[in-house]
C-alpha cells in the first residue's frame, strides 16, 4: 500500500509562489539551536548515569539480575522510607545486601525491594526484620532473574537496534539516495538520545529504571520516525521534477513540507492520544513502556520535519556552492 501522499504539482513561476510555504530551511537556526541544546543536555545525563551506574541509564531488574519483592503492610507506618528501612534491616541482614539493594516506597502500606539474589537464610531474615520493624504484611510478588540471563537480554536487544539502524539506512538508500539516507539515519539517533537521554535524568534524579519494554519503545520509535520521514522525504522526491532555475532544492523542501505537515502532526497526535491514554490508565506494567514511546513519537514527529528537511536542505547547499 502507498503511503505518500499523491503529487500536488507546483507552480512553476516566480521565486516562490506558495505563499503558504512554511520558511523551514529559512528558519532553520532555530530548529538546530533546539535540537543541539536538547542531544546536549541528554548526552550530560547520559555520561553522568554512565559514570555512576556503569550504562546510559539505571538497569533494571531484567538486565543486572536479582530479585525484586513487593510488600503489602497490614496498617499504615509512618517510619516507612527507604532510610529507615536500609538503617532497621537491610544494613543489619548483610552489608553486601544493604549496598546492592534500592528500597521505594509507595505510601505508607508498599514497599518495593529490589536487591541480589537473595539464598532462603537471606531472605527469612529479610521477611522476620521487616515484620519486627513494621509489623505484619503480605508478599504481592516475587520476581527473579539470574545473572547471566539479564546481562544477555541488553546484548541481544542493543545488537537489534544496531540491526534496525542497519537495515532503515540500506532501505532508505535504495528507496532514496545516499544523502536522504544519511540525513534519515541523524534524524532517528536525534530521536533514540533524546528518549536514552530524558530516562537517564530520571534514572539520576527519582531512580527510575529501565527494562526490556524500554528497548522495545526504542526500536518502535524507531520504525515510527522514519515512517514519518519517509513520507517527507518521499513528497521531495516528487517534487524534484519541478527544479529549474526560478526554483531551487530548498524551495521545493518548503513547498513540500507544505504539502505533508498537516497529515503528519495529525498523525502523530492521534498516536501521542492513545500513548497518554495508556500511560495513564494502562497500569503499571505499561508506563515505562508508554512513557518512553510518548517522548519517542513526539521527538519523531519534530525530526521529521524540523530536523531531517533542514539537513537536507543544507546538504544540497553545500552541494550547490561546492
Amino acid at each position: 500500500m502507498n503511503l505518500s501522499p499523491s503529487p500536488v504539482k507546483l507552480p512553476v513561476s516566480g521565486k516562490n509562489t506558495n505563499s503558504n510555504a512554511p520558511k523551514i530551511i529559512e528558519t532553520a537556526p532555530i530548529w538546530m539551536t533546539l535540537s543541539g541544546s536538547l542531544i546536549l543536555l541528554s548526552l550530560i545525563a547520559i555520561i553522568l548515569s554512565c559514570l555512576k551506574f556503569g550504562s546510559p541509564v539505571r538497569l533494571g531488574l531484567d538486565f543486572v539480575g536479582g530479585t525484586k519483592i513487593e510488600y503489602k503492610f497490614a496498617k499504615p507506618n509512618k517510619e516507612l522510607n527507604p532510610g529507615v528501612i536500609r538503617e532497621k534491616v537491610l544494613d543489619k541482614i548483610n552489608t553486601q545486601l544493604g549496598a546492592d539493594s534500592l528500597a521505594q516506597v509507595s505510601g505508607e502500606q508498599y514497599l518495593i525491594l529490589r536487591t541480589k539474589n537473595l539464598t532462603l537464610d537471606e531472605r527469612e531474615k529479610l521477611d522476620a526484620s521487616l515484620k519486627d520493624s513494621f509489623g505484619n504484611f503480605n508478599i504481592l510478588s516475587v520476581d527473579t532473574v539470574g545473572g547471566t540471563i539479564g546481562p544477555e537480554l541488553l546484548k541481544s536487544g542493543l545488537i537489534a537496534l544496531v540491526v534496525t539502524l542497519i537495515g532503515i539506512l540500506t532501505f532508505v538508500t535504495y528507496r532514496f539516495r545516499r544523502d536522504f539516507a544519511i540525513c534519515a539515519i541523524i534524524a532517528l539517533c536525534h530521536d533514540v538520545i533524546i528518549v536514552i537521554g530524558l530516562f537517564a535524568a530520571l534514572g539520576l534524579f527519582i531512580n527510575l529504571e529501565v527494562n526490556t519494554l524500554f528497548l522495545t519503545a526504542c526500536l518502535t520509535v524507531l520504525g515510527f520516525s522514519i515512517h514519518d520521514t519517509i513520507v517527507v522525504f518521499d513528497r521531495i522526491r516528487e517534487n524534484t521534477k519541478f527544479l529549474s532555475k526560478k526554483r531551487n532544492f530548498v524551495q521545493i523542501i518548503d513547498e513540500s513540507i507544505g504539502q505533508v505537515w498537516f497529515r503528519s502532526l495529525c498523525t502523530s497526535f492521534t498516536v501521542l492520544l492513545t500513548l497518554a491514554a495508556l500511560f495513564f490508565f494502562g497500569g503499571e506494567t505499561t508506563r515505562l513502556f508508554a512513557g518512553a514511546m510518548f517522548v519517542g513519537v513526539l521527538a519523531g514527529a519534530y525530526s521529521s520535519i524540523f530536523v531531517a528537511s533542514v539537513l537536507l536542505g543544507w546538504w544540497h547547499s553545500k552541494q550547490q556552492k561546492a
